[in-house]
């Protein structure tokens, strides 16, 4: 298993219920899948260096997890198809 970390931007106009369920959406998409969540850390709303879809500020969500390589991009396809995510980045930590 490999090391991974990945941030994610949140639409700030999702409800609190709605960001909550894509979080776990996504925390679940890895431990259904054989992976482990190392950190997790939610750094709530702040504002964004420029505008994205017309939004001055985002959600912010940092997570750490140890997973083989199909999780990551199993997850970034899933990002890519959420309407809520702005914008995510997953790296892989491990080298």
């Amino acid at each position: 298993m490999r090391s991974y970390e990945t941030m994610y931007i949140l639409s700030p106009d999702l409800s609190e219920e709605e960001r909550k369920g894509l979080i776990e959406r996504f925390k679940n998409l890895i431990i259904e899948n054989g992976g482990e969540i190392t950190n997790f850390d939610e750094w709530g709303k702040r504002k964004l260096a420029y505008l994205i879809d017309k939004k001055p500020e985002g959600y912010y969500v940092l997570m750490n997890f140890n997973s083989d390589s199909k999780v990551s991009q199993e997850l970034e396809r899933v990002y890519k198809i959420t309407d809520g995510v702005l914008r995510y980045l997953i790296i892989r930590t491990d080298e």
